[in-house]
């Protein structure tokens, strides 16, 4: 659970060597609905705002996924709900996590897509939590960005004092690739060190 790794590389400049790897163009960029398992991955809808609004307010997710522009009332979960359901900028792509019976259980987004590279991040409101739902919702993401996307590489970050996070990194196939020293300001105002996990489309 935490905000996405903040980290947009440059393009090398080889256009030989970028060749089929961009992503498409944003108007080719289409919502998608996907499944895993018992979980929907849908884009967000006005009817999720309420939800969203408790959701926010859970104090782990506050913590590792901290917002702003003010507090987390009916108006900014609106909107919230809103930015995440347009995907016209071609540059992310979010999704609501629900059960078979539409209950939001969380949030997984890619976002800084470009040139063949995105971030992922997630966040799930504590019912779901234990039950494995952030590892399946990340799996199918990612299979999905490398698939119809051709992504090449996808990166996580999380605090380090976030092991949950982790956990849920190394269970969906993200390598562990090092430590980003006082990387993020959480929402508790501190800076924390992060682990970067990324994964490879030609990774097994």
């Amino acid at each position: 659970m935490r905000r996405l790794c903040a980290v947009l590389k440059e393009a090398d400049g080889n256009p030989a060597a970028d060749a089929g790897r961009d992503v498409p163009d944003s108007a080719l960029v289409e919502h998608v609905e996907l499944t895993a398992d018992d979980l929907l991955l849908r884009p967000w809808r006005d009817a999720d705002a309420p939800a969203v609004r408790a959701a926010l307010r859970d104090p782990a997710i506050a913590q590792w996924n901290p917002q702003s522009g003010g507090p987390v009332d009916d108006e900014y979960a609106l909107l919230w709900v809103r930015r995440r359901a347009d995907w016209s900028g071609g540059d992310h792509v979010s999704l609501a996590i629900t059960d078979a019976g539409g209950e939001l259980l969380g949030s997984v987004s890619l976002h800084h897509i470009h040139h063949g590279d995105a971030s992922i991040g997630y966040w799930t409101v504590p019912a779901a939590r234990g039950r494995g739902v952030a590892v399946r919702a990340v799996v199918r993401l990612t299979d999905w960005a490398f698939t119809d996307l051709r992504l090449h590489r996808v990166e996580l970050c999380h605090a380090v004092a976030n092991p949950a996070s982790c956990r849920v990194a190394d269970r969906a196939g993200y390598a562990a690739e090092g430590t980003l020293r006082e990387s993020y300001q959480y929402g508790d105002g501190r800076r924390y060190d992060e682990h970067l996990h990324a994964r490879l489309a030609t990774d097994r």
